[in-house]
């Protein structure tokens, strides 16, 4: 079967979907703790955050966490906060189900580009990016505060 064919990719409303993210989530965040991560996503949804998830066969097997916003830079655009599919799982092409899913909602959500930022220790995400005609257009910056 081909990944689209073997996929579903849906929006994580209930508490119980959103729970069913975290395994996935973790992988590429490990400072998340599993009793708040519930809590946590549904206070980022009161700014806009969307939690996407793709399951097969009752296995949630990649995430996606998501913001639609506008800027002077790039006018509306769909912007990645989260992206990672489940580790045993990966090049399997659910990472490329749910980056054409995040495409499509863009699309429809009338975004002239969907933009996200990778840590720079990422080399396999970074070719996944640039293999699905994502561009580098800048360098990110941060100033720790506290």
């Amino acid at each position: 079967m081909s990944p689209a064919s073997r996929s579903n990719v849906e929006v994580a409303e209930s508490d119980a979907q959103i729970a069913s993210c975290f395994c996935v989530m973790r992988e590429l965040r490990p400072h998340i703790v599993e009793a708040t991560f519930v809590p946590t996503i549904r206070e980022q949804q009161k700014s806009g955050y969307v939690l996407a998830y793709l399951r097969e066969d009752d296995r949630t097997l990649s995430v996606a966490g998501f913001r639609l916003i506008e800027n002077l830079v790039s006018g509306r655009m769909l912007y990645v906060d989260d992206l990672v599919t489940l580790d045993g799982n990966r090049s399997e092409g659910y990472g490329k189900v749910m980056f054409e899913w995040l495409v499509q909602r863009a699309r429809d959500e009338g975004c002239g580009y969907l933009e996200l930022d990778s840590g720079v220790q990422r080399f396999q995400a970074h070719r996944f990016y640039l293999t699905n005609r994502m561009v580098i257009s800048a360098h990110h910056f941060r100033l720790k505060l506290f």
